[in-house]
């Protein structure tokens, strides 16, 4: 623990509330800077919340001021790959011109580490089956471009003296904490695992496969799924490897192995007890057929022991979340 801030950019999200909680289980002071454009208030468990856009210099300059910030932990991003293929600008605005935005305050104030939230969509469509830290960075998709162009700046910033950082190049996330108190209700979701669960308490009418014609053993889609507490956890990992010293660097973050589209739409089948509607359609602009991450350096270099590495468990706290929704649990919180 340390007696500096750390200010966390999107922690009213997903992934961001996630890590906020365990920030907070850990005693540290936190601040989350949130829009609110997918995030939810309630969603944050711990610190100071602040609504305000990343993109805000006048914000960031007093928020800098204000407090005694040595950390960003920066999450605040648009993130719906065929959004980006239709909509390349606004992944540029918010992702890319609003991280430069926030990186020139934090630099402009002293800020000694950037824990970042970048993505698998980097690499693109791979040249085996899957990818490691070292692998050709080509991004089909303008969220892919938009967040490796924010790990452009931060190499380069870091090389000219600015802060340390940790780049965690997110493969598939989902499920949701394991005892219940936060989860994903973003609206509108796109991730499959979120979707499933919706389609199985009734919250949508089908799930949809989006290609069943990939080069792979059933021909749908294979991605690497790693659960959400055990991605935040790695956050907090990078957050002591940076404090300790440590070079800035990339590191994927997944469970190095894969399932297909069908394997977790079967496995929601089974958790749920009840079959799902499942439509299948054409291959959506952006996807690529194969996603796994080579995931050994993130564990030599953070010291990074998952928990939650079962698909089965990925469902289950998914499901249960969606369930609260679907009940409208007052303990739980969803889109008005």
């Amino acid at each position: 623990m340390s007696d500096k801030k750390i200010l966390v950019t999107g922690g009213a999200g997903y992934i961001g509330s996630h890590v906020v909680r365990q920030l907070g289980q850990r005693q540290e002071s936190v601040i989350t800077l949130d829009n609110l454009s997918t995030g939810f208030e309630a969603a944050v468990t711990a610190g100071e919340f602040v609504e305000g856009d990343t993109g805000d210099a006048a914000l960031l300059d007093r928020l800098f001021t204000e407090h005694d910030i040595d950390t960003v932990m920066h999450f605040a991003a648009h993130t719906i790959v065929p959004e980006s293929v239709s909509n390349p600008l606004k992944y540029y605005k918010n992702n890319t011109s609003s991280s430069r935005t926030l990186l020139e305050a934090a630099q402009n104030h002293g800020v000694k580490h950037i824990v970042f939230s970048s993505t698998a969509a980097v690499y693109g469509v791979l040249e085996g089956s899957s990818a490691s830290e070292d692998s050709p960075t080509r991004p089909i998709n303008p969220y892919g471009t938009s967040k490796l162009m924010t790990e452009m700046m931060l190499k380069d910033l870091a090389f000219a003296g600015g802060p340390s950082y940790v780049a965690l190049r997110y493969f598939n996330v989902a499920g949701c904490e394991p005892t219940g108190t936060i989860g994903q209700s973003t609206p509108k979701a796109t991730l499959l695992v979120k979707v499933a669960c919706e389609a199985a308490v009734g919250n949508r009418p089908h799930v949809s496969i989006f290609g069943t014609d990939y080069p792979t053993p059933d021909g749908t889609g294979l991605r690497d799924y790693i659960h959400v507490d055990d991605l935040a956890t790695a956050h907090l990992d990078a957050l002591r490897y940076l404090r300790n010293g440590g070079e800035s660097t990339v590191l994927n973050c997944g469970y190095g192995h894969g399932y297909s589209v069908r394997e977790v739409l079967k496995m929601v089948e089974r958790v749920n007890g009840q079959p799902l509607t499942i439509h299948e359609e054409d291959r959506r602009a952006g996807d690529p057929p194969e996603l796994i991450a080579e995931a050994d350096r993130i564990r030599e270099v953070l010291g990074w022991e998952p928990k939650l590495d079962d698909l089965e468990t990925i469902v289950r706290t998914a499901l249960e979340w969606e369930r609260k929704l679907a009940a409208r649990d007052p303990a739980a919180y969803w889109a008005a």
